[in-house]
């Protein structure tokens, strides 16, 4: 049985883009009968904040998506909240130190500011770590560990790596690309790429559908399942909507909140039927229950090429309504 999941960050209010994710993996595991994780990943305390998971489930329920495991819900796998499952990454990164794959990083945030400066240091993720500190003897690590508590980076085999993603298609990576990430952070924050590798194989989780601006996140959660011996999930990335500068829109960049169309007046079928037309699962602007697209939705139509969105497309969302009651 397929099984899938939404897992967002209560950083700020739902927006578009959240929805588009949301939507489009809902409706692919829905279409074959399969099971709906619905997963907080509030693993980053000092963003995330509590009235904004709360909102989240409402905004998810008024878009008609539901979910059979999730915070609010239990299920096998609970907790569903990642600051309650610290003690599985732990214990994951337990068995990369044992495996090898883990060394200490005493870099400063200087350190890498100066490699994102450096010609061709930026990665798509961020700047591309030079692997300073996995070249470091047994001697020097045991001088700097004495004065600084280090952060653990998890050591990128020397190979490439292919892998098909169903709607971006076949994906090259070059080896070492990226450089090494860190996996535990010196002030004891566990990253983001091992949190999500452990908690989607713990929950049994087979397809993620996610936005693409963590495409590029996937090749480093491939090779944590590798080194941690856990099947991997089938992976779909779902694109972008961008500003007209663009920019992804997002909670810091112009992206338009699922409450702010609410308090417009906006109906959910409208927000629907809206995100179904600009991502080609519909060819007509119309409002349709998220429920209503099950019917025809194939994944293959989704399209590939981020979605540019202006004002006037905006305010399609609110006149749809008025022109198919006119028709």
């Amino acid at each position: 049985m397929k099984r899938g999941r939404f897992a967002p960050t209560p950083s700020g209010p739902m927006h578009l883009g959240n929805a588009l994710s949301a939507l489009i993996a809902w409706l692919h595991i829905r279409k074959d009968h399969g099971q709906f994780i619905l997963r907080i990943e509030d693993i980053d305390t000092q963003r995330s904040k509590p009235e904004y998971a709360r909102q989240l489930l409402e905004d998810l329920r008024w878009l008609g998506i539901d979910w059979d495991e999730g915070p609010d819900v239990g299920g096998p796998y609970a907790p569903y909240v990642q600051n309650k499952r610290l003690d599985r990454y732990e214990s994951a990164l337990h068995a990369l130190e044992a495996a090898g794959r883990l060394y200490p990083c005493y870099c400063s945030r200087a350190d890498l500011a100066a490699i994102a400066r450096a010609p061709h240091g930026l990665a798509s993720e961020g700047p591309a770590y030079a692997g300073t500190c996995r070249r470091l003897t047994a001697a020097e690590r045991s001088t700097k560990s004495a004065a600084k508590t280090p952060s653990l980076r998890f050591a990128l085999p020397d190979a490439p790596l292919r892998f098909v993603d169903e709607i971006q298609g076949p994906q090259q990576v070059p080896a070492g690309s990226g450089g090494d990430f860190v996996v535990k952070r010196a002030d004891g924050m566990f990253g983001y790429q091992l949190a999500v590798v452990v908690d989607d194989a713990a929950m049994g989780v087979t397809h993620v559908v996610r936005g693409g601006d963590l495409l590029d996140s996937t090749p480093r959660q491939l090779w944590l399942y590798e080194a941690l011996g856990l099947p991997a999930p089938a992976f779909a990335h779902v694109p972008l909507l961008l500003g007209e500068d663009g920019r992804k829109l997002s909670k810091r960049h112009g992206a338009v909140a699922l409450r702010e169309l609410q308090a417009a007046g906006a109906a959910p079928e409208q927000v629907v039927g809206w995100l179904a037309h600009v991502c080609g699962l519909r060819d007509r602007l119309e409002p349709v229950k998220a429920s209503e697209l099950l019917g025809d939705f194939r994944l293959e139509n989704v399209g590939k090429q981020p979605i540019v969105v202006n004002g006037q497309m905006l305010r399609q969302i609110g006149e749809v309504s008025i022109k198919n009651s006119a028709t």
